[in-house]
């Protein structure tokens, strides 16, 4: 082929040199990581559709434990951020 000439077909060699150009690692190990991550909540929630009772002062009720776990997983977060929230605004004031 001359430079003249359209390239129509690309060979096995520039096909490898250029995946090595545009291949990133970073990228393929963060949708690794993600996947895995992934994987691990599915298994967490499958195996943790058990009914449990949930006790309150004036009555109780059945759940699934998922949501019992979700439910304390989500008050933590939220009582956490508060707390830090508030303990930011005192550190401000003085």
């Amino acid at each position: 082929m001359t430079e003249e000439e359209p390239k129509t077909g690309s060979t096995l060699a520039s096909r490898l040199e250029e995946g090595r150009r545009t291949f990133q690692p970073a990228l393929w190990g963060r949708l690794i990581v993600i996947g895995l991550v992934g994987l691990y909540v599915l298994l967490f929630v499958v195996l943790n559709t058990r009914g449990v009772k949930v006790s309150f002062v004036a009555g109780s009720t059945r759940v699934s434990l998922i949501w019992v776990i979700l439910l304390s997983l989500t008050a933590g977060i939220v009582l956490g951020v508060l707390a830090s929230q508030l303990y930011r605004h005192r550190q401000r004031g003085r």
